[in-house]
């Protein structure tokens, strides 16, 4: 099975969690998801293999997030979701996935558990 990191290159905990799997000898498929926004079943697959929701794939840090009132707590994971599609940079980041689960590697280290 391949793991496959979804990464930003900018995000210094993306950085030492590709470095980490590297000194383990694992050499990831690397997706560079805001070059290639993911649709919107390849981010509900993902919630799925995290056992998260949407909200918790969100990076509340993000002036997009500020922007289009992302915190309203009435929004459904669907427009969350949409909001993700449109806007990558919302995407927690970075994510390993290694078959049927997945972790967000912060810290770094979580993402041991699955490879």
């Amino acid at each position: 099975m391949t793991v496959q990191i979804w990464h930003n290159p900018r995000c210094s905990k993306s950085r030492e969690t590709l470095a980490l799997l590297e000194d383990k000898g694992i050499s990831p498929e690397v997706f560079l998801y805001l070059n290639e926004a993911p649709d919107t079943a390849t981010i509900k697959a993902v919630l799925t293999k995290l056992a998260i929701t949407p909200r918790e794939l969100l990076r509340s840090s993000e002036a997009a997030y500020k922007e289009q009132n992302l915190k309203d707590k009435t929004l459904s994971d669907d427009a969350l979701i949409a909001a993700m599609v449109a806007e990558p940079k919302l995407i927690q980041r970075p994510i390993v996935i290694n078959g049927n689960t997945a972790k967000l590697g912060r810290p770094p280290e979580q993402v041991l558990e699955i490879v």
